[in-house]
């Protein structure tokens, strides 16, 4: 028995070990946390239940890697060291209880508690104010040289403010915000440059290169969380808490989400609330870590070999698993656009079961090596539609199966083709594939285009399949007696469902160039193309060097547009719809009714007090502006309401102007 056992910890001692060099070395993990946590948990149990047999070197007697050999190599005076994890409830209470017991005191524990960021580890130590190095966590004791580096985060002081220690060290995570890794991951895509497979690996990643050039491209964060070393002369509050805000009082970047609680139940309480808004954050979170809150309490309870007894992380459910792909399934949307859809064993990801996935097109697969049959790690992340991120090769089994993508529409039979240059497949169907006459429909009757109200997609789909609606056209031709025979529809939510779209026959002329579903023309261009040309005749007669002097189309977007009214199919629709619908034209073709802010961008965030923010938009497009969905260099100005997150900050470190919801009214009665 001890044999298999021994075996048994070796192999797992080869695995960790293997696993951790990918995930501290090489930022290339093979594999998700979880089935890292599972592997890890098996041998801390063995070695628990084998003293004798435990190895001293061990991976649960680590901290992470190496130092990589290319950066100067950085002795920790405080070693870095790792958290344990608890993964519920029981298991947070069993910590507690054995706080109170070293402490021995019956007295309530206050803890400091924070959301536990996925990123990478530094230490920042600061001379007289100054920032004069940073470093990784490495393998606690010693670490990587990476001042250069970290000087390039936007958000890292070189200098702090007030009544600097001496020396004093800062410990925190460097992570990549979610939106910024998204918009990352898919021009590296675009470029056919490395993409990574997580939020976390992006961030470790972009801290080691040794060109700080790339580093001070890569959108990174820091968040302060712990000191390290400090001038013997400097007195600070004996609360971990207040040693925080302090941090933040000299100018260091402090989570907003942290605070004190008092009682295993407090912690229970905040670990739930920020799992309820974990989708809503715009970084990448694996649980909450809580640690006793006075420092005094901290030093009598002190460290086991890994980590301080003072602290713990609660891990939430985990977003990325392991499972098997059992066949691939090819989507079409409203475009015509061919995803390959991943069928998968079900497995629990993030408290959800995951059934299917996202291989994005034929491009992701072969950058995957991805075959039927094989072992992936599958990842989900707030709304974002659950992907495949890798496969597991040492997991392939013996007989896989080649994903072979398809030449002819699964729906309506169509080529299908692939334009040179572009990563996606199309159906070249067009409205006559039921797919995309869905999809067609659905965007017509949307809020931002004709505001269908009460056609649902569900609704939609019933039409397409009855076979009564083959164009948005036909939309108008339905009488509330055919409605009424749909399931659950009635005669009263007939009617009301044949005014709503009766409704929608005096419109603008924007919106009705928005609701056609042109590829790459969203509302800004349909507004400004409704400016320029003033009616449809002159749109659909213009040719791509006139379009490209409309704001904001290029050549490939007047290509897309051009393409569209030269289909005959197309043609038809937009006679059709031209007999139900009308809008002014001339002058008030479009929603403009100034152009007093034209050339002007505008990005709006948080909330507004006396509008909605598609109010505030409309109302700065009727003079002329034009309203984005992110901040850069080319906006004009941030309107920012109240719980303005990131895109505040990112204006901010861009040095743009800010307006309040009081300038904003200001700027629109001017």
């Amino acid at each position: 028995m001890n044999q298999s056992v021994s075996q048994r910890m070796q192999e797992l001692e080869e695995l960790l070990n293997r696993y951790n060099k990918e995930y501290y070395e090489n930022d290339e993990p093979s594999v998700p946390d979880a089935e890292y946590d599972r592997l890890f948990h098996e041998l801390k149990a063995l070695e628990t239940e084998h003293p004798d047999l435990r190895n001293a070197s061990s991976p649960t007697m680590k901290v992470g890697g190496k130092p990589l050999g290319q950066f100067k190599t950085v002795q920790h005076e405080v070693p870095m060291l790792s958290l344990d994890n608890a993964f519920s409830v029981e298991e947070f209470e069993a910590f507690s209880k054995r706080v109170e017991q070293r402490l021995d005191t019956n007295q309530t524990v206050t803890f400091c508690c924070e959301p536990k960021l996925d990123g990478a580890a530094v230490s920042l130590l600061y001379e007289n104010g100054l920032l004069v190095r940073g470093a990784t966590r490495g393998d606690g004791q010693s670490g990587e040289d990476i001042t250069e580096n970290v000087k390039t985060i936007r958000n890292v002081p070189l200098k702090l403010s007030g009544d600097v220690p001496e020396r004093l060290e800062v410990r925190g995570e460097v992570v990549m915000p979610l939106g910024a890794f998204e918009r990352f991951n898919e021009q590296a895509r675009l470029r056919d440059e490395k993409v990574f497979a997580n939020p976390r690996n992006a961030a470790a990643g972009s801290l080691r290169q040794l060109d700080s050039k790339i580093t001070a491209k890569r959108p990174l964060h820091f968040y302060a969380y712990s000191l390290g070393v400090i001038s013997e002369t400097t007195q600070l509050p004996d609360s971990h808490y207040m040693r925080l805000q302090q941090l933040k009082d000299w100018g260091l970047p402090v989570n907003i989400e942290i605070k004190t609680v008092e009682s295993v139940q407090g912690c229970d309480d905040y670990y739930e609330s920020i799992l309820a808004r974990r989708d809503s954050l715009n970084y990448d979170i694996d649980g909450v870590v809580f640690k006793v809150d006075s420092v005094r309490l901290q030093q009598d309870l002190g460290f086991v070999a890994r980590a301080p007894r003072w602290a713990i992380a609660r891990k939430f459910p985990a977003q990325e698993q392991l499972t098997t792909i059992t066949g691939v399934d090819f989507q079409v949307g409203r475009t015509g656009a061919i995803t390959p859809v991943a069928r998968l064993e079900p497995v629990n990801v993030g408290g959800v079961t995951v059934s299917n996935a996202t291989l994005h097109n034929a491009d992701e697969i072969e950058r995957l090596g991805v075959r039927i049959g094989d072992c992936v790690s599958i990842r989900r992340a707030g709304d974002v539609i659950p992907q495949v991120v890798s496969v597991v090769k040492d997991k392939r089994p013996e007989k896989t199966e080649a994903i072979e993508f398809p030449l002819h529409c699964p729906i309506c039979q169509s080529d299908i083709e692939r334009v040179e240059g572009e990563a996606v497949a199309r159906c070249t169907g067009g409205l006559y594939c039921a797919a995309q006459r869905k999809e067609a429909i659905k965007h017509f009757a949307s809020r931002k285009a004709m505001d269908i109200d009460g056609l649902g997609d569900k609704i939609v789909e019933q039409l397409v399949e009855r076979d009564w609606i083959k164009s948005p056209a036909d939309l108008y031709r339905l009488s509330k007696a055919e409605l009424a025979t749909l399931p659950r529809m009635g005669s009263k939510s007939a009617e009301n469902l044949r005014n709503a779209i009766k409704a929608t026959q005096e419109t603008t002329l924007a919106r009705f160039i928005y609701s056609l579903g042109i590829r790459e023309v969203g509302e800004a261009t349909a507004n400004a193309l409704a400016n320029h040309f003033k009616n449809l005749d002159a749109l659909v007669a213009a040719n791509s060097e006139q379009l490209q002097e409309v704001p904001d189309v290029g050549a490939v977007v007047a290509h897309h547009i051009v393409s569209f009214f030269q289909e005959s199919h197309n043609q038809q629709v937009v006679a059709e719809l031209r007999e139900f619908i009308s809008w002014p034209e001339g002058e008030d073709a479009s929603s403009v009714q100034s152009d007093r802010l034209t050339g002007n961008t505008y990005v709006i965030t948080g909330t507004l007090s006396t509008m909605t923010r598609d109010e505030a938009k409309s109302a700065l497009e009727a003079l002329g502006a034009k309203v984005a969905s992110s901040v850069s260099k080319k906006t004009t100005a941030l309107v920012a309401g109240e719980n303005a997150g990131s895109k505040l900050t990112k204006a901010q470190s861009l040095g743009l102007s800010i307006l309040d919801e009081e300038a904003l009214h200001e700027l629109l009665k001017d």
